[in-house]
């Protein structure tokens, strides 16, 4: 398993979980955020590499994109992610996560029409889980507030 940033929130940790378990059945995993993968695809696509590095994003079991819509795509990034769901599409899993309804993808991907084909692929055979809450971050800060609350001298 590739991971190239730390999951922190409840969906990257189920996530990284599910891959666990993949890889524990001798499944191959690459883990990635949005972010850095719209980086890698731009790097690639200027360095004239970028149908190699597509290809190589077709091959593992299992592709885990974390942080759907933390920033918004632009082109060409938004229609290579198109087509990294589309050739993955019946052919390798892809989990996402996200703190985005399906509602704003358009926004997300700049383009309505190609947010629409991307759902539509990818919620065609796929589950959805909606996990309701607080970040461990923000868990984490408010117990420490509360712990430094508590202390005495405070």
């Amino acid at each position: 398993m590739e991971i190239h940033r730390h999951a922190e929130l409840a969906g990257a940790h189920l996530a990284v979980a599910l891959a666990i378990e993949a890889i524990k059945h001798r499944y191959t995993v690459y883990f990635i955020t949005a972010h850095d993968l719209v980086q890698m695809l731009q790097q690639a696509y200027v360095n004239q590499t970028i149908k190699q590095k597509m290809k190589a994003l077709s091959k593992p079991s299992l592709l885990i994109i974390d942080e759907i819509g933390y920033r918004k795509m632009e082109e060409p990034a938004a229609h290579f992610f198109f087509q990294i769901v589309s050739e993955r599409y019946e052919s390798g899993s892809i989990i996402l996560t996200s703190n985005k309804s399906y509602g704003s993808w358009g926004d997300i991907f700049g383009d309505s029409v190609l947010a629409t084909a991307i759902l539509d692929r990818l919620l065609h055979h796929s589950t959805t889980v909606k996990i309701k809450g607080e970040s461990y971050r923000v868990k984490e800060k408010k117990k420490g507030e509360i712990l430094q609350a508590g202390s005495p001298g405070t």
